[in-house]
């Protein structure tokens, strides 16, 4: 049922020949071919458990638990229920009743997980049978706590792919092909060594007019140390896109003339604009209240060249409490009878819409050239990336590409310091760290919407978008561990681990849209209104197998068919063509023979 969908897309592992395997054949194997392992995954333990399935009751199986995932097994012959789950995808692990609890399967282990699906799974009563299987779980899914500290998998994956996904990004390169450094901007290495903000790439981008000095300066007045930097700039009316975190002002309304003087000289970057528009995606309510942290945003009288709007997009607080609501109504049943009322009810899609409906107002600001834009939140690694990106991705099509929107994950995320360890909680046993929150998830689902509005726009399909949220929990690759580019240097996470593109890019067909076409200057504009958006029922709904799966798309899969079929034409034709130029060079041996009328005869295909 619930098999993890990496297995089936890496051809350069063990992991692939295994599940095979397993799917053909009856339960009583050995343990080598009984559980699938990646190079570098080792057993650990097995045991005899009852899986308590929601959808089809108590199924007699057997867990094997390796130092990557839990796998589950049905030792009854009508059930072909088989779990897969990388340990970093458990959020908590809980014990179920006690040595004297009473009735049948009411003892045992309850796992939260952090892909929308919980599991349940009842031990004997006898000598403390869960005991070891939790002690097991709990150390490898919280590595850091070890009496000996483990390391995550990440740093024992031992897979080889045909394609190094740590070279996908260079931001010399990236910069390169929006045409910088040019007249107006350049690139720094002010922040090499992580000395300016230990949270920001050490490559920057920033104008030609400010020195190194007056970043410095800058910083002081900003949280975090987050300076504004350039995103993207517009290739013909040459407006920008700019990122940073929230002005320093406080309850006191201080000023900074070096920030003032700053931003002044981001919108004297393009002549032909009079004011610099700043897009803070917080509520104005929580804007004012950050001044009693000593937070705050741009006010008019201080900043006469620039103009402020919120985009009342709520913090990562409310995001989290969102998600569990939806959660609780599809998960592991849904809420049929009041459907709509229930979604409503989460607000997700109304998040998703203020998160849509801000990244296009930064585009279509970006596009009229009437103003340059600067974005932020409160920390400006949150909101911030989520709008840059998407706006980015709806201004410039080499996003929409697979390597495209990798190069963008990279960039504006993985680079510019998004907390992907404390946000998703790579090997932390604190389940209820105020720091978790789905944005990413978030952003990921943007783009699902807008790859629904616009079919024919981007070169990848859904189960790229799926593939990369699993493995933003699982610990199987470097991309997505720690908070910042600094903390990856210092554990040199590209030299110890493996890249999750490399696995992406070393079988890109698994994960092209077919009907993609290539339009080089096109804008995508969706409409972030709620008829228009849609809950994403093959990410949020996927382990429920009462739920009728939309994928594969019959169009899609006829498409591809058809793809096959024309491929296996041409192949057969060239063959032929080939057979023919090799009769037509022998010798003839009468006027009349066939070899001597085909020249004349063409194939258009």
């Amino acid at each position: 049922m619930a098999s993890a969908s990496t297995s089936k897309y890496n051809s350069h592992s063990l992991e692939n020949e295994s599940i095979k395997r397993t799917s053909r054949d009856g339960v009583n194997r050995d343990l080598t071919e009984a559980v699938p392992r990646l190079p570098g995954e080792t057993l650990i333990t097995d045991k005899e458990v009852i899986y308590i399935c929601p959808f089809n009751g108590p199924i007699k199986g057997r867990v094997y638990i390796t130092n990557y995932r839990l796998y589950l097994r049905s030792l009854e012959t009508d059930s072909a229920v088989i779990l897969d789950v990388p340990l970093g995808v458990i959020s908590r692990i809980e014990k179920m009743g006690g040595a004297t609890s009473r009735g049948e399967n009411s003892y045992g282990l309850d796992i939260t997980c952090k892909d929308m699906r919980n599991l349940r799974f009842a031990l004997k009563q006898e000598g403390h049978s869960r005991r070891d299987m939790f002690e097991i779980l709990t150390r490898y899914l919280v590595p850091s706590t070890a009496a000996a500290p483990l390391p995550l998998f990440a740093f024992l994956n031992e897979e080889k792919f045909n394609v190094d996904g740590w070279t996908v990004y260079n931001p010399v390169e990236e910069y390169r092909r929006q045409g910088l450094p040019n007249h107006h901007w350049r690139i720094t290495f002010i922040n090499k060594c992580y000395e300016l903000c230990d949270t920001y790439p050490a490559l920057l981008v920033v104008p030609y007019r400010a020195t190194d000095d007056d970043l410095r300066r800058v910083a002081t007045f900003r949280s975090r140390n987050r300076i504004p930097v350039l995103s993207w700039i517009h290739p013909e009316n040459k407006t920008v896109i700019v990122r940073c975190s929230q002005p320093l002002v406080g309850m006191g309304g201080k000023r900074n003339k070096d920030d003032e003087k700053y931003l002044d000289v981001i919108r004297e970057t393009n002549k032909q604009i009079s004011k610099l528009t700043i897009y803070d995606a917080r509520p104005s309510v929580n804007a004012v209240a950050n001044k009693a942290t000593g937070g705050g945003y741009e006010s008019d009288d201080a900043y006469h060249n620039a103009e402020l709007f919120f985009l009342d997009i709520h913090n990562i607080h409310v995001m989290r409490e969102s998600l569990k609501k939806v959660k609780d109504i599809v998960y592991p049943n849904v809420e049929e009878s009041h459907w709509l009322s229930s979604l409503e009810s989460t607000h997700w899609l109304e998040h998703i819409k203020l998160v849509l409906t801000g990244a296009i107002q930064v585009a279509d600001k970006v596009s009229s050239g009437k103003s340059s834009v600067l974005v932020h939140c409160s920390d400006g690694w949150d909101r911030t990336a989520q709008l840059t990106s998407l706006a980015m991705l709806m201004l410039d099509s080499f996003y929409r590409s697979i390597e495209g929107f990798e190069i963008l994950v990279q960039k504006e995320w993985i680079s510019f310091g998004h907390k992907f360890a404390s946000r998703i909680g790579h090997g932390d046993k604190n389940h209820t760290d105020a720091d978790r929150s789905p944005i990413f998830l978030q952003f990921i689902d943007c783009v699902w919407q807008m790859s629904k509005q616009f079919p024919t726009a981007f070169e990848f399909n859904e189960q790229f978008l799926i593939i990369i949220l699993d493995h933003l929990y699982s610990c199987r690759f470097g991309t997505f561990l720690f908070n910042c580019e600094s903390a990856r240097e210092r554990q040199k996470v590209t030299e110890r681990t493996v890249s999750l593109w490399s696995l992406i890019n070393s079988n890109k067909e698994k994960f092209k849209n077919p009907f993609y076409t290539k339009e080089i200057n096109r804008i995508l504009y969706p409409v972030a209104s709620m008829r228009h958006l849609e809950l994403w029922v093959n990410y949020y709904i996927r382990w429920n197998p009462r739920i009728k799966q939309q994928q594969p798309n019959p169009v899609e899969q006829r498409y591809m068919e058809l793809l096959a079929l024309r491929d296996e034409y041409i192949k057969r034709l060239e063959e032929l063509q080939l057979a023919n130029s090799a009769k037509l060079s022998d010798p003839p041996t009468s006027p009349s023979s066939p070899s001597q009328m085909m020249p004349h005869m063409q194939t258009h295909f």
